[in-house]
């Protein structure tokens, strides 16, 4: 794990809130080098679709593959967001913390993706204090 790219995840998180939105924020990685990141854009957006692995990934363009990346988030991945890992068979996802919301680990694992869960203190935290200023904005993001 490269701390240096699991805190471009955590400030796109950290900026997202500060701009009133979900502070949930994701980073792309190929060996030392960061592709991109990006943060949770559904309500900056109005875009139900613009989660933040999904705007990661639109943000780091193209690739011909996505075989040696890894992927930092810094909640677990939805149902949505999962199938776009798999979809792309990136190997390895790094995730800050899946106490808020545990999304679909399991899935993740049984094919074969190496998930490490840091239960990152922040990431719990700013989760926490989200949810609890805008419970309808959160229910709305994760389909309740």
């Amino acid at each position: 794990m490269n701390e240096h790219h699991f805190d471009a995840a955590v400030a796109a998180a950290r900026s997202s809130y500060q701009g009133g939105g979900l502070p949930i924020g994701s980073a792309l990685a190929r060996g030392g080098r960061l592709l991109a990141s990006a943060h949770n854009e559904r309500v900056q957006q109005g875009d139900p679709t613009a989660h933040a692995e999904i705007a990661c990934l639109r943000q780091a363009g193209r690739q011909s593959s996505y075989a040696d990346t890894v992927l930092y988030t810094t909640l677990a991945p939805c149902a949505m967001c999962t199938g776009a890992i798999l979809q792309f068979k990136i190997p390895t996802v790094v995730i800050g913390e899946a106490e808020t919301f545990e999304g679909d680990l399991a899935r993740l694992r049984q094919a074969g993706v190496e998930v490490t869960v840091l239960d990152n203190r922040e990431c719990i935290e700013l989760m926490g204090r989200f949810i609890g200023e805008q419970p309808q904005l959160w229910a709305e993001d994760i389909g309740e």
